[in-house]
């Protein structure tokens, strides 16, 4: 890839970031038109897309741009009120500049169509504002002119590697130009001798003198994109009169024409006489380099493929480590035994460290859907507000990416089936305005995403007589409420009584759940007619490494998640026969339920005189699970069973031990709910499927 390719890139992945935020700033703004911080964040937002767009040959993108902006200008200025007409057009620029963005060249992509039909309608908007502008102000826009001007000063010393990240400092001082009169001195004493000049580095300084009506903030923000890679200092010398200051301006405008094709020497008298006090600013705050801080915070961009190639090595390496491990253990040589330890250790801190490195906070997911809402509640004629909680919660990145389409399936069920219309609301005694909530939190080595509104819910027994008339269930099937709710779910299932835009084929739902499946998740629906409906998703925090205890059942071994895991308990003969037959233990005068993974999984092997019982938190409340031995803590990389064990619900995946044998991960939460199915039903043993007897024998003969 070229370095122009290289900061086409980096441009493009900056700008995503911006448009997120700046689409989460206009659909506040639509709720809150008198925030000017709001409005100022989008002026912002846009002057930067504009202005790296231009610097990185993105030409429709920055003049298509700088119409938004300056209408946006017009807003912070007074002279143009925020109205919902001028928030959609703004989202639907958005949409196009985000085309634009991701089109490679920089000089295509979007709907040319519409962007013209988008500016046209902004430029009707601000000129019905001007024909309809009373006559005080109408006189005041006469007057504008003559307002009083500034005489700024401006220091300008671009930093080593400002170009070397694509920046070019004429394209700044040509915007900077634009806002009024300006002469200025170029210094090249910072010029090096030529066999050590660096072609990707600027030597050039520049100071300044500007003359105009511009704030400080609008003079800064021509440089926001590059103020931390150069030093910057803005300072107003005085306050020009109206009359001076327009024949100022009308003289000086035209010095800067030719700065970006050759930039001159021009006299600068009143900056000489202020250089030495600039210099002086040098080391204050708003004066020192900031590319000379030490204790600047940096980040780096790194590509997804590169970090999740990263992590599987860090996983093959904690593999190799475990059986470093297990020789060490057989030998008895103290220093292979002490080399082992060290490994083992550096191997702990980079396996968490690169976990760390994947973990991200839910928020920009969940910050996404607020267009989706806003979008669907015009559509639909609903009143709906989204509230978000637990959003600095933090996932693997690899389960937020595919999160997405189970939450937009989610929301759009919810806007079209879950919640009413107003006057249906009404009628219940609910307020117009209908909510969604988002949520995630931490449940032990598992997130939970919560998808509430408080619409019309689920009837369950509508959904039966579905599911028969559609053949899912035969007509003498008795469900329990869960089971009914499950049926949502399936391929094909809906119970909308026409087919819409938005919903209504039964396949939402089902994607919802082959995508949770996917991520060795669980879902679960809450719903009470006439009050709502929760859908709560079960997520493993991470899909590469957990860390867990391994244990053993005659030959086959399993390993429990750490995090979910309290304790472990001995089980005696004497404790079976005071149980009276039944699986239950008790834990200092609490009666706990068991599982034997033994009878579970059919492993056909002589049950040892003492059993250990691990005792687990689920969602259920406290359970046990039965094993021969407990041989310790492991950290486990996870690998994928394959698709022919796609429906082995109740485990997570399967890991290679340092002695090359296979352990399967289980899955707590899956192993009790199927417990409690069975005893649902009668309390007879189903008989484990194909699929689960050959996994167990696998890992038996491994």
């Amino acid at each position: 890839m070229s370095n122009v390719d290289q900061f086409k890139q980096s441009f493009r992945e900056e700008a995503r970031e911006i448009l997120v935020d700046l689409e989460a700033a206009l659909l506040e703004l639509n709720e809150r038109p008198a925030d000017m911080d709001l409005v100022g964040r989008i002026f912002r937002a846009l002057h930067t897309i504009k202005g790296s767009g231009a610097m990185f040959g993105f030409e429709n993108l920055a003049a298509f741009t700088h119409n938004l902006e300056s209408a946006y200008d017009e807003v912070r200025n007074g002279r143009l009120a925020v109205s919902g007409e001028l928030v959609d057009l703004t989202l639907s620029a958005l949409d196009q500049i985000r085309a634009m963005v991701e089109e490679g060249s920089g000089q295509a992509g979007g709907d040319a169509a519409l962007c013209q039909s988008i500016l046209g309608r902004v430029q009707v908007m601000t000129g019905k504002r001007s024909k309809a502008m009373p006559e005080a102000a109408q006189a005041e826009k006469s007057s504008c002119v003559l307002e009083p001007l500034h005489e700024w000063h401006v220091s300008f010393h671009p930093g080593p590697g400002m170009m070397a990240n694509g920046a070019n400092p004429l394209l700044l001082l040509r915007e900077l130009g634009a806002l009024g009169g300006m002469a200025l001195k170029a210094s090249l004493d910072g010029l090096p001798p030529f066999a050590e000049l660096d072609p990707e580095r600027c030597y050039v300084s520049w100071e300044l003198v500007l003359t105009s009506s511009a704030t400080l903030e609008a003079i800064r923000d021509v440089f926001i994109f590059v103020e931390d890679q150069c030093e910057l200092v803005i300072e107003s010398a005085r306050e020009l009169p109206a009359a001076a200051a327009g024949a100022a301006t009308s003289a000086e405008s035209a010095q800067i024409v030719a700065v970006a094709e050759k930039p001159s020497l021009l006299p600068l008298t009143d900056a000489d006489r202020t250089a030495q006090a600039l210099e002086e600013k040098r080391g204050q705050q708003g004066g020192r380099r900031v590319y000379d801080k030490p204790d600047m915070a940096t980040s780096l961009r790194v590509p997804a493929a590169k970090l999740d190639q990263f992590v599987d090595l860090v996983g093959e390496l904690v593999t190799v480590q475990a059986r470093l491990s297990e020789i060490a253990a057989r030998s008895e040589d103290a220093e292979i035994s002490a080399v082992a330890e060290e490994i083992e250790r550096l191997t702990g801190s980079l396996r968490e460290n690169s976990m760390n490195i994947r973990m991200m906070p839910i928020r920009g997911t969940f910050e996404k859907f607020r267009r989706l809402v806003h979008d669907l509640a015009r559509e639909l004629g609903k009143d709906v507000e989204l509230t978000i909680e637990g959003a600095e919660t933090e996932l693997d990145k690899t389960v937020i990416d595919q999160l997405s389409d189970p939450l937009m399936h989610l929301i759009r069920n919810s806007m079209d089936h879950g919640i009413e219309a107003a006057e249906v609301r009404a009628a219940h005694g609910k307020g117009a305005t209908a909510s969604i909530h988002l949520s995630a939190r931490y449940a032990g080595a598992s997130v939970m995403i919560g998808v509430a509104d408080d619409g019309g819910g689920i009837n369950a027994e509508a959904v039966r007589a579905r599911a028969i008339e559609k053949g899912v269930i035969a007509a003498e099937a008795q469900l329990s409420e869960q089971q009914c709710f499950a049926l949502i779910f399936e391929p094909g299932f809906s119970t909308a009584k026409q087919v819409t835009d938005i919903s209504g084929r039964g396949v939402g739902m089902d994607v919802v759940r082959q995508r949770v499946e996917a991520l060795r998740g669980s879902i679960e629906v809450e719903s009470k007619p006439g009050e709502g409906t929760r859908v709560t998703l079960r997520l493993p925090l991470t899909l590469a490494i957990i860390d867990g205890l391994l244990v053993s059942v005659g030959e086959a071994f399993f390993v429990l998640p750490l995090a979910n895991t309290l304790e472990c308990i001995e089980l005696s003969s004497r404790d079976i026969a005071a149980a009276n037959g039944k699986h239950v233990v008790n834990v200092r005068d609490e009666i706990v339920p068991y599982i034997r993974l033994r009878e579970h999984f059919h492993i056909q092997s002589p049950r040892p005189e003492i059993e250990q019982v691990m005792i687990v938190e689920t969602e259920e409340g406290r359970y046990g699970f039965v094993v021969d031995q407990v041989l310790g803590d492991c950290q486990t990389v996870i690998k994928s069973l394959g698709r022919f064990y796609r429906h082995v619900q109740t485990l997570s995946g399967a890991t290679i031990l340092g002695n090359g044998k296979v352990a399967l991960i289980l899955d707590p939460y899956r192993l009790v709910q199927e417990a409690l199915r069975i005893h649902a039903a009668g309390g007879a043993r189903a008989r484990p499927s194909a699929v689960m007897r050959e996994s167990a024998r696998a890992t038996a003969v491994a």
